[in-house]
């Protein structure tokens, strides 16, 4: 293998055409550097210098290898740049797994605005995942960050989580509903009216969980359609076949002729949960991680 520093001072040498020249330029004496020169031949087993005692030129190899060595030193220099902006996170890549309310909230959008305005170069890779997906796909280290419904079990082992929103529920309504022109809606006024129900894709449970906060809520839904997801079920209450519950991130999506409106007394929330492998050897992990925390510490910057 050769030597990093060897091949710096040969290129001194060829540059400079004269040892001592090249010795004070690289702040060490003529009788190392001479060696150095000597050593670097005998391992290549090529004659790099013609000698004589006015002065030390390049041989027609020496003139070759000179070309090359330059190339090699300045890749090598690009190479040790590049890890730097490695190791300080402003290069390199991020594969980021997510559900499709990162996306209607704003967290993942704001979160990468935030990263490319002061790491341009980063390369993304979004992959739309069920939560258990996105779980595996940490553990397995094909994924950098997880974006759940569903945080990973509190012992889990391997993986950290935290909570990043908590998205509270609107109603949505056809605008020629006899309720939309109501100012305050109370359980009551819900009972007995048809429903439009999301069957979540990640969880029946999400289902059961609304139904049951209904309950709590004073009232049960009546709900004659299901959808698969929200925005769907917007279009169905846009057509007069129902009303519907929707998170608060997705009022600006609903289409004409629906009414959205909050109901405080509705306790029922949609969370989403960051998750990350604990071993994390890359910083640029680390500084996205922590951007999407500090956002989730200003909410009302996403939702309002």
């Amino acid at each position: 293998m050769l030597d990093v520093r060897q091949l710096q001072y040969f290129v001194a040498v060829a540059e400079e055409e004269h040892v001592g020249r090249a010795a004070e330029r690289l702040h060490i004496s003529q009788s190392p550097l001479s060696r150095q020169i000597a050593q670097l031949e005998e391992k290549l087993g090529l004659i790099l210098f013609e000698r004589s005692a006015q002065r030390i030129r390049l041989t027609r190899d020496g003139h070759t290898f000179l070309a090359e060595t330059r190339a090699f030193l300045t890749h090598g220099n690009r190479l040790e740049a590049l890890a730097k902006r490695l190791g300080r996170g402003d290069e390199g890549g991020l594969c980021i797994g997510y559900i499709e309310n990162a996306m209607h909230s704003g967290v993942l959008p704001e979160g990468l605005r935030t990263l490319r305005a002061s790491r341009p170069q980063v390369h993304i890779a979004l992959y739309n995942m069920h939560s258990a997906e996105q779980v595996e796909g940490l553990r397995q280290r094909s994924l950098d960050i997880a974006l759940l419904c569903e945080p990973p079990v509190a012992d889990d082992p391997d993986l950290d989580c935290a909570q990043v929103l908590s998205d509270p529920m609107l109603l949505a309504m056809p605008e020629t509903h006899p309720l939309a022109a109501k100012p305050d809606l109370t359980p009551e006024d819900l009972a007995g009216q048809e429903w439009i129900a999301v069957q979540h894709k990640e969880s029946a449970l999400k289902h059961d969980n609304f139904v049951a906060a209904c309950a709590r809520a004073g009232f049960t839904p009546d709900i004659r359609m299901e959808a698969t997801e929200p925005l769907t079920a917007l279009g169905l209450v846009a057509a007069g076949l129902g009303m519907a519950m929707i998170q608060h991130s997705l009022r600006q999506h609903a289409p004409a002729g629906v009414v959205v409106r909050a109901l405080p007394w509705f306790s029922y929330r949609t969370p989403l949960w960051l998750a990350w492998h604990k071993v994390n050897l890359r910083p640029l992990v680390g500084i996205f991680r922590e951007t999407l925390l500090a956002q989730a510490a200003l909410p009302s910057a996403l939702q309002g």
